[in-house]
């Protein structure tokens, strides 16, 4: 009967220890949740193709995680007066999330008047754009809405149009 007990016990606490540290693993993700938007503009459409999008958290042993996102291009200016779309939602690290990156793709362009103008992204496809967050992720505070200003981002130069963007995070 001791024996029986003592295996018992030994069982309850074997799982209670594996439900503890499941417990753990679970409280130190958080969903995460990245909308984009963006202010009126005056161009037919403002289309950016983002592959993917990657975070920094404060801890800078961890370098940049991808997270899941769409690999898909947004056209701006679809995204206006409140409107939103979700690039990316995963569970990630809970901390303080430092930056984020847009990865971009090479079809990235402006249309003005009909006519389609490629946008010269310099560096941007192989760096990325960075966007500041610097804001504790918590199970409560775990969703962004960034807005991609398509007005301040797009310059035209000499009739060859650049992406120069201008991404904040909205309160």
């Amino acid at each position: 009967m001791k024996k029986t007990l003592a295996g018992l016990a030994f069982f309850a606490a074997v799982t209670f220890g594996i439900l503890a540290c499941n417990k753990d693993e679970n409280e130190k993700n958080v969903p995460l949740r990245l909308l984009l938007t963006d202010n009126p503009v005056d161009y037919d459409s403002v289309n950016i193709q983002i592959k993917g999008v990657r975070i920094k958290l404060h801890d800078d042993n961890a370098g940049w995680i991808d997270v899941q996102s769409l690999d898909t291009t947004v056209n701006l200016l679809d995204l206006q007066n409140g409107v939103t779309t979700v690039l990316a939602q995963d569970s990630v690290p809970q901390g303080r999330l430092k930056e984020v990156r847009f990865l971009l793709g090479p079809d990235n362009y402006v249309v003005v008047n009909g006519t389609r103008y490629n946008l010269e992204t310099p560096s941007a496809e192989s760096s990325g754009l960075k966007i500041k967050i610097d804001k504790d992720l918590s199970q409560s505070l775990n969703s962004f809405i960034l807005d991609f200003d398509a007005a301040a981002s797009v310059k035209e130069q000499n009739g060859q149009y650049k992406l120069m963007p201008v991404i904040k995070l909205k309160d």
